[in-house]
């Protein structure tokens, strides 16, 4: 059985649901792809049948993140309160079956944040993990702040933070960041393997083992993109953010002036 949520796919077969993000040419993190996204989790946590998710994208790259590249030519930034995409970030870490997320590229920035809303990470060799967002003269965002030292320690946390370095799939397997490396021809049934292992038990124990491990991840979440978001508004408006977007578009070492 298929079902389609805009650019998300889910398929069903069994007690599994592959959903898949099909966004050409890199799968790049938006408001509505978010909701949408959100959407079709909170669907399968109601529908009485699905015990485990497989989170997957289409093509190369699993998610490039969020599309900066129009931020410097929109005039000034409109000064809010709230971010819409970290309302669907909170969405997504408040669902409530467990997910195995399927790398098979490039999981970048808000891309990388992506990837942390899934419990377990299956990636190829090839696979790239990278918090770029200091490179771009920005703060992190996607409750990456709260999420990321909490998977694989703030020592970790804090050099792909502060360096924007990019991880291959076996650094990240060693920082604990993927649980899983396998050939690209093995991706996808690599994790419906893993999440055929977590459907064959008892469905109601796994849920509420599941919220325990994670305990208050929603709220921690929404309390890191609130800040985040702040220090993103006042990040946004200097001459270092518009030389980062840049200098990342033309694949070069930004000139940052620190202001």
């Amino acid at each position: 059985m298929t079902n389609r949520i805009g650019d998300v796919h889910i398929q069903r077969d069994g007690f599994i649901a592959r959903v898949t993000i099909d966004k050409p040419p890199i799968n790049a993190v938006s408001v509505d792809l978010m909701s949408n996204l959100a959407d079709a989790l909170e669907m399968l946590d109601k529908d009485g049948v699905t015990r485990a998710v497989v989170l997957a994208t289409t093509g190369k790259v699993f998610c490039s993140g969020a599309d900066l590249s129009n931020r410097t030519s929109e005039g000034p930034i409109p000064e809010r309160s709230i971010n819409p995409l970290y309302d669907q970030a909170v969405r997504l870490f408040s669902t409530e079956l467990p997910i195995i997320a399927a790398v098979q590229g490039a999981a970048i920035g808000a891309g990388l944040g992506l990837s942390l809303i899934a419990d377990f990470r299956v990636a190829t060799p090839e696979a790239r993990f990278a918090a770029n967002f200091t490179k771009l003269g920005f703060h992190p965002g996607f409750g990456l702040t709260y999420t990321l030292p909490r998977l694989i320690g703030r020592q970790n946390a804090a050099m792909m933070f502060l360096t924007g370095a990019r991880y291959d799939g076996s650094e990240a397997l060693e920082m604990g960041l993927v649980d899983d490396l396998v050939d690209p021809s093995r991706l996808l049934e690599r994790a419906h393997t893993m999440a055929a292992t977590i459907a064959e038990n008892a469905p109601l124990a796994v849920r509420s083992t599941r919220k325990t491990l994670r305990g208050e991840m929603a709220a921690g979440v929404r309390a890191a993109t609130d800040h985040e978001f702040a220090e993103q508004q006042w990040l946004m408006k200097t001459d270092d953010f518009k030389e980062g977007v840049k200098a990342v578009s033309e694949r070069r070492t930004g000139d940052f002036k620190g202001r």
